[in-house]
């Protein structure tokens, strides 16, 4: 018996619903992998508010206050799965383009043109976004830094 409190998880993994990204898609792969080493596997979702252990979990990670004896935290710094890439074939009669993206630039950068000169994406979408991720960070000394919930600098 698998107990969970996301909606989206359980009904994914009971396949109710499809999944609809390729991330969610992944992990639903992981875990058919996992399945077939028991002899049956069943999934129901708990109310958050039924399951106070996980109600007081998620607190604690959603407010950063100190975390209590005996509760063990690992941060994970990257995905526990990974992506499988599709590869279309392609039918030996076409001809096959391959467009050369544009030099991957650093995520920083447009933050710190904001931050110094006010330098904005033309994008109007982009420009909000921008706008507002950005009052998280501070230059020091042409340093991009994040700032804390209390305005301490990490």
């Amino acid at each position: 018996m698998v107990y969970g409190d996301s909606t989206l998880v359980i009904n994914h993994l009971n396949k109710d619903w499809s999944c609809s990204s390729k991330k969610i898609d992944a992990y639903c792969a992981e875990i058919r992998k996992l399945e077939g080493k028991f002899y049956g596997i069943e999934y129901h979702h708990v109310v958050r508010d039924q399951n106070q252990p996980a109600d007081q979990l998620s607190k604690i990670g959603s407010s950063h206050t100190a975390v209590p004896s005996g509760v063990s935290v690992q941060d994970l710094l990257v995905p526990s799965i990974k992506e499988e890439k599709e590869v279309e074939e392609v039918p030996p009669t076409e001809q096959l383009v391959l467009a050369v993206p544009s030099p991957v630039t650093d995520w920083r950068e447009q933050f710190i043109k904001y931050l110094t000169n006010s330098e904005v994406p033309t994008d109007k979408t982009d420009t909000e976004r921008l706008i507002h991720r950005s009052k998280h960070y501070v230059l020091v000394d042409g340093n991009l830094m994040r700032k804390s919930a209390k305005e301490w600098v990490l």
